[in-house]
Parts: structure tokens; sequence; C-alpha cells
């Protein structure tokens, strides 16, 4: 006995946000490489390189979240949604890595910054394209980040190419009024701050979703609560949650029902309350429930 909710999070709205973010990313890494060799800017060059992992990381959520879509089937009861978890994961990964590059890239023009010259006029040109566009793409994918663990890694790319462009002008522009090098290895290290605490969040998720943890804001005793207001129901055990991707809850419990219930035919009216409860109050995709009557519990725990 269990109820489906369709959910939107994995059709073509999202892919084609991934799309369009790919194809801006794609287009500024292009010009970020252009404007290095004209300029002779290692921190646009650097910035480019940046690009282009989130571009790699983008097309990894892209390939998986149309993985995702693909309907269930004999061997895959649940469908194909955790291959959003699995991109997730790659783009946690990549953003670890492309953080411990920055930050050694970063240390290295502070210890020789004398190997740097810039043209400090075409380098601010150029970052202000790029954190242009990677302001559409994050606006793009804000409010579909929110129920994909998938689009939320791709936000988190998107978010460090911005930070990345941020850091080029604030180092272009004090290299154009001071003419201090190191300005741009000092905002590189300040980024890869910030990156990280992000890509281990991201991480965690899906830590989270992998081991089958409850969903972060779901109680299970706060489900069991409401579950036991439902009329005609006694008790309710062996009761879980967790979910397939982000915004994909599952739910599984055994009610035990007054045996008047299914005396009376109000076996079904139970199930549809139930279920009412978890889709409206705990927006859960998936539930199902065995209905029990009291007596079988006993017998179960005395087997």
């Amino acid at each position: 006995m269990h109820d489906h909710a369709p959910s939107g999070i994995r059709g073509a709205g999202a892919r084609r946000l991934l799309a369009i973010s790919l194809a801006l990313t794609t287009i500024v890494m292009i010009v970020q490489v252009v404007g290095s060799v004209l300029s002779g800017s290692l921190a646009l060059l650097a910035d480019a390189a940046h690009m282009f992992t989130d571009a790699a990381a983008l097309i990894i959520a892209l390939i998986a979240s149309s993985v995702a879509a693909r309907p269930a089937d004999d061997r895959r009861t649940f469908g194909y949604q955790r291959a959003e978890v699995l991109g997730a994961l790659v783009n946690g990964v990549i953003l670890i890595a492309l953080s411990v590059w920055v930050a050694v890239e970063a240390v290295q023009r502070l210890l020789d910054p004398g190997q740097v010259e810039i043209e400090g006029g075409l380098m601010l040109v150029v970052a202000i394209v790029g954190l242009v566009a990677n302001a559409v793409a994050l606006w793009l994918l804000s409010a579909a980040q929110r129920t994909s663990i998938n689009v939320r890694g791709a936000y988190l790319e998107v978010m460090g190419d911005l930070l990345g462009s941020a850091a080029v002008i604030i180092a272009a522009i004090v290299l154009l009024t001071t003419g201090w090098v190191q300005a741009d290895a000092v905002a590189s290290l300040i980024i890869a701050a910030m990156i990280v605490p992000r890509a281990i969040g991201l991480l965690r998720e899906v830590v989270s979703v992998l081991s089958e943890s409850s969903p972060k804001g779901v109680h299970v005793q706060e489900i069991r609560d409401h579950i036991l207001t439902t009329p005609g129901v006694v008790d309710a055990h062996d009761v879980h949650v967790w979910q397939l991707t982000r915004g994909a809850p599952v739910f599984t419990a055994h009610v035990v029902v007054d045996p008047d219930a299914f005396r009376e035919g109000r076996s079904g009216e139970i199930l549809e309350q139930l279920q009412e409860c978890l889709a409206h109050h705990f927006d859960v995709e998936h539930s199902t429930f065995q209905l029990e009557p009291a007596g079988h519990v006993e017998h179960d725990a005395h087997a």
C-alpha cells in the first residue's frame, strides 16, 4: 500500500538550466583564455582553468540529471535518481581539488611575485565579463538547486566561478592603482577558503543520502506522532525515512490498526488519511504503509 508523488526536479527544466549554465561557462572560459594570452595575466589563466574544471563538472551534472530522469524498471525499482547523488559526489571532489590547486598557485605567486607581468586594464575588462556571465548562470540555477542535490553541486561550481571573477576584478583594480601584483594571490587564497566549506557541506549531504539517514529537518518521532493522531490507528513501528536524492524522501512504516476498523471496512480510509498526512505535512514523495491488526504485532514479537 503506497503512494507516488510526481517530482519535477529531475525533468527537462533542470537539464535546460544546466545546459544554459554550461554554455555560459564555456564561452567565458574561452574569453578568459584569449584575454590571458593578450594581457599576460596569470590570474585570468588560472580563472580560465577554474572555468574549465567547472565546465567539466556541469557536464557531469547534466549527464547525471539525464540518467536520473530514466524511468524505473524491474531491476532498479526506484529508477535512476541516485545518479544525481553520484554526480554531486564528483562535483564535491572537484571543488576540493580545485581549492587545493588555487591555494598552491597563490602561495607560489606570493613567494615569487616578480614572475607576473599583467596588463591590468584588459584583465579588468575580461574579469567583469566573467562576473556578469556567472551572475546570470547563478540566477538561473538558484531555484532548482534548492530541490536537486545535483543542481546544487553545479550551483556551487558556478558560485566558485563568480568568486573567482570577483577576485580577479579586485586584483586588477589593486594592480592598476598600486602596482601590487600579490593582490591576486591573496584574493585566490580567500576564494579557496570560501569554497572548501561549501564543498565539504555538499559531500556531507552526499554521505547522508548514501547512508540512508533521515533527511535534514525531518524527525521520525514527529512523523510517528502525526500517524498516531489518525482515527483508528493504535500504534506505529518499524518507521523508516530516507531519501533517494535531495527532494525525494521515502517513508515506510508498519501501522497497527484497531481490529474494528478492519471489520468495518475502514482500512482504505485510514490508508488514504495516512498518505495525505505524509504528503501534506512532510512532503514525502513515496510512502509505504503496512496495516496490521493489533494482535498481529504481538504475534510478530512472540515469533
